[in-house]
């Protein structure tokens, strides 16, 4: 096939799948969701400047849901370092402490963020960035466990936050204001 064929399309397949079921939860509500910025579509100001640092750690290699939160969390005013996948500790540590994040968001679908993970807040710490606040998300440990087991896991390696697979953006981001509200980096 030529340029524009079938196989240069195929790649758009999840996120053309993710808008349909946006769009259908959309209409459920009654409106935009949060996910296209908040409430009708507003701005929130009071992000426009409290950066994030985004990234999948380790040698894993799925990009979709970083992209779908990488919009999401600029869509609702913030400012997004993404580091893109096949991102190292010390790669997310040093983007953090050049932008001024507040925030490091770790993504984690190959199941070794247990492995990928350790360490990270003690060389947050190391690094003068100990108050920074760590979520983590995706298919975090190989093999099946129940998620209440995984979050504890990641929570005692110094995650503020840990979402399980198919966690909605809408979820992260009311976390994030609460989070932020909280450590008083956002009025």
């Amino acid at each position: 096939m030529g340029k524009g064929g079938f196989r240069s399309k195929m790649w758009n397949l999840p996120v053309f799948v993710f808008a349909v079921a946006l769009e259908k939860r959309e209409s459920e509500i009654g409106g935009r969701s949060r996910f296209f910025g908040h409430g009708k579509g507003e701005f929130r100001m009071e992000n426009a400047k409290t950066r994030v640092v985004l990234g999948v750690i380790g040698a894993d290699c799925h990009a979709v849901g970083n992209k779908i939160l990488n919009y999401a969390l600029t869509s609702d005013g913030f400012q997004v370092v993404n580091l893109g996948v096949l991102v190292s500790q010390k790669e997310f540590v040093n983007a953090a402490i050049e932008a001024d994040a507040k925030v490091i968001l770790v993504g984690s679908l190959y199941g070794h963020g247990e492995i990928d993970c350790r360490g990270l807040r003690k060389l947050c710490l190391e690094a003068g960035i100990g108050d920074i606040l760590l979520y983590i998300g995706g298919n975090l440990v190989v093999g099946k466990a129940p998620f209440d087991e995984v979050r504890e896991k990641f929570l005692a390696m110094g995650f503020d936050r840990v979402y399980a697979p198919g966690t909605l953006p809408d979820a992260v981001i009311e976390d994030l204001h609460s989070d932020l509200q909280e450590k008083e980096y956002i009025q």
